[in-house]
Parts: structure tokens; C-alpha cells; sequence
């Protein structure tokens, strides 16, 4: 938080100088006018000053884990009856995480200044999302704060859940794959090296896979620099294609459409979408400020789309269930149930239930798609890496079944 040093005259008269750390010159100007003090200059204080909580590795980031805590904590907090500014300064002064600390105490001195809570949770959108901003505001509004922040804790770590699912079920594969890339590089740069000099000290004819290997590791050495060149220069090329709009919607289409990824997307598509929308409608937030909320956090391009167009429908007066089935992106049996929520004035009950069924379905596609990966690791290390060493051992062969 930035410092400010400030100058002013109380009521008496007497000049007063000092300094003081707040969010803004406005905040500076308020506190002084709670002392009765009258600002004539308040300017920023030059200089750097190092802050070890802006740096991730040094407590810089505020984890899932960290924000449950805060959020459960609050929520016991203003049920019992504690003022809003009291209960962020006792949970930001006793935050082990650092950056949750100063979050936290800004947000304080932004509620002294007469900021809403949900205001002045939205200028830290990184520790602070729209759901949870949105969320809040409408806590407040209703006077069921402590309501609203248990809901969140709840959604945020069901939520998290289900991301960890579906990092679980890539992890193993990524692991696989670049402990094969590297044992690919080991053999290329060191093992079949020495296997060709040997073969050329005895002489003959090499069979036509091992000279393909060998012939590899002459072009993987002659060209390294150009090949890893390459290399950064592909990684490089593909994550800015994949930060751009077009790339975005290239990639998120081509997933959701894959044959064995596609399902899995479109599952965890569902169960967030559900999941958030009967978060925010349960907590009295208008459907179309709902899906506008839930279209940011889709984390997919066609199902952003899909929900925009939805949101459009409804906003001209149509129900909910028809322009979600015209987009095709939701399943059939998800349409039917939520229409059955309108219809019944259950539409948040529905939600959950619907978030429930495929939540466990991810899960079931997660074990399956675990189970149909782990064939094709161990043909395609076979094939390559196995490949490898039967060429190497090829010639051995030979020359041993010439000797009689």
C-alpha cells in the first residue's frame, strides 16, 4: 500500500504534518477529516519500497485453500454480530498469507472510506472474481451476507474439485510423454553415438533400421541448435496463437468437438455452468446478471458463446430452456430438467441437482479416459524407445549368429 505524507491545520489552528499508508490520496483526505484535521497537501510519498508479497514464490499468490478459509471465517464473523470493518481487520492481521493480508487490509481502509464491501473487493480482481464480487453485492443488499459468503466457500471448493479432477486425468500422460521425449534426446545425443562407432570398427553391412536411427542421431547432432531453435520458436508461435481471439476459438472449438477430450469438456462445461448459476440464483441474483457472470467464467470459447446467446433470448422474452437447446452445446436431458426448475419455480434446486449428477459423471469420465490413455503410453514408448534399442542391438545379433 502506497505511503502519503500530508499537511493540515486542526480546528485550533496548529499545523500538523505526518504519514500515513492508505489506498488512495481520497482515503488520506478521509481519515485526516475523521480527525478533524483540514488537508492543505497530501502528496505521495517517491521512492520504492520492496514488498516480498508480490512476488508468487515469496507469498505473492492467494490460494483456493486461503480463500475458503476467509470467506467460512467471515461468514461466522458477521453471523455473530461483528462489524464489517472489524472482521477485515482481524482476519487480515492474522492471514499467514501475505498477500491475502494486504488485500485485506486495503479492502478495510476502502470500507473506512465509505466504499461498499463488493466495491472494494472488485480492484482485486485477481484474489477476487466477478462471481464472488457479484455474489457479495447481492449479500449485502439482501442483508444475508453471512448466507452468501457460506455459499461461496461451498461453490469455491466444489468448484476446485473439479478442476483437480480434470488436472489429474492429464497429468499422467504429460508426465509420461516428456520422461519419453527425454530418454528420445538421451539415446539420440549419447547412446547411439557410441553403438555406430563400435559398429563401424567391425565393418559390414548395418541393417536399414539401424541405419535410420543412426542417420537420426547424426541430423538430431549436426542440427541442434537449429532444432531446439525450432523448438522455441513452435512453443513460442503456439502459446501466442493460443492467447489470440482467433486461436482461442480455434482450440476451444476443436476440444469440445475432440472424440475423447470433447465429452470430458463438455461435462465439466456443465457441471461449472450449473453449479455457479444455482450459486447466484439461490443468493437473489437476477438470471441475466447470473449468466453474464457465469458467460466470463465459462473457460471456453463455444460454451461462452452459447450462454451469450442464451442471456440474448431471454433478455427478448424467451424462457431459458428453448435458446439453451438451440445452441447444442448443452445436453438434451440438461435442457429438460432446467425448463422443469422454471416451470416449478425450482430453478436453483434443479441447478444443483444437475451440477450434483455431473460432477459424478466427471469423475466416471475421468477413470475411463485414465484407463483408455495408459494403452497407448506403453505402445507408443514401445514403439519409439523400444524401436530404438532393437535397432542398436540389430547388427549385435548378426555379428553373433555369423560366428560358429
Amino acid at each position: 500500500m502506497p505511503t502519503f505524507l500530508w499537511e493540515g491545520k486542526t480546528k485550533t489552528g496548529d499545523i500538523r504534518k505526518g504519514s500515513m499508508e492508505a489506498a488512495s490520496e481520497e482515503m488520506v483526505l478521509a481519515l485526516l477529516k475523521k480527525q478533524e484535521i483540514q488537508a492543505s497537501s497530501i502528496k505521495r510519498k517517491a521512492g520504492f519500497k520492496f514488498d516480498a508479497s508480490n512476488l508468487p514464490l515469496l507469498g505473492g499468490s492467494v490460494g483456493t485453500k486461503d480463500l475458503v478459509v476467509f470467506t467460512r471465517q467471515f461468514a461466522t464473523m458477521i453471523n455473530a454480530g461483528l462489524p464489517l470493518v472489524q472482521c477485515l481487520d482481524i482476519l487480515g492481521t492474522q492471514s499467514d498469507n501475505a498477500a491475502l493480508k494486504r488485500v485485506l487490509l486495503q479492502v478495510k481502509s476502502d470500507v473506512e472510506g465509505g466504499s461498499t464491501f463488493a466495491d472494494a473487493l472488485k480492484k482485486h480482481p485477481k484474489v477476487f472474481d466477478d462471481l464472488f464480487c457479484n455474489l457479495v453485492a447481492a449479500g449485502e443488499v439482501g442483508g444475508i451476507l453471512d448466507t452468501i459468503m457460506n455459499r461461496l466457500a461451498g461453490y469455491i471448493e466444489k468448484n476446485q474439485k473439479l478442476v483437480k479432477k480434470v488436472k489429474s486425468a492429464m497429468t499422467y500422460p504429460i508426465a509420461v510423454l516428456v520422461v519419453a521425449i527425454l530418454v528420445v534426446i538421451g539415446l539420440l545425443w549419447k547412446v547411439i553415438p557410441t553403438f555406430e562407432k563400435m559398429f563401424r570398427d567391425f565393418g559390414g553391412e548395418l541393417p536399414a533400421l539401424t541405419r535410420i536411427v543412426i542417420d537420426m542421431s547424426n541430423g538430431f547432432q549436426n542440427n541442434l541448435f537449429l532444432i531446439m531453435g525450432s523448438i522455441v520458436a513452435f512453443a513460442v508461435g503456439s502459446i501466442t496463437f493460443a492467447k489470440s481471439n482467433v486461436g482461442k476459438e480455434i482450440i476451444d472449438r476443436v476440444l469440445i468437438q475432440a472424440p475423447v477430450f470433447g465429452p470430458l469438456i463438455r461435462k465439466v462445461a456443465v457441471a461449472k455452468f450449473t453449479r455457479t448459476m444455482s450459486t447466484m440464483i439461490a443468493s437473489g441474483v437476477p438470471i441475466l446478471d447470473g449468466l453474464t457472470v457465469v458467460s466470463r467464467t465459462a473457460g471456453n470459447r463455444v460454451v461462452e458463446r452459447a450462454i451469450v446467446y442464451t442471456r440474448e433470448k431471454i433478455s427478448e422474452g424467451k424462457n431459458i430452456a428453448e435458446p439453451m437447446m438451440e445452441t447444442k452445446v448443452f445436453p438434451p436431458m440438461v435442457v429438460q430438467m432446467i425448463a422443469v426448475g422454471e416451470a416449478t419455480g425450482a430453478m436453483d434446486t434443479m441447478m444443483s441437482k444437475i451440477a450434483d449428477f455431473y460432477e459424478e459423471e466427471v469423475d466416471s469420465a475421468v477413470e475411463a479416459l485414465t484407463a483408455l490413455i495408459e494403452p497407448f503410453i506403453m505402445v507408443f514408448l514401445a514403439v519409439i524407445a523400444g524401436g530404438m534399442v532393437i535397432a542398436m542391438y540389430l547388427p549385435i545379433f548378426s555379428i553373433a549368429g555369423s560366428i560358429k
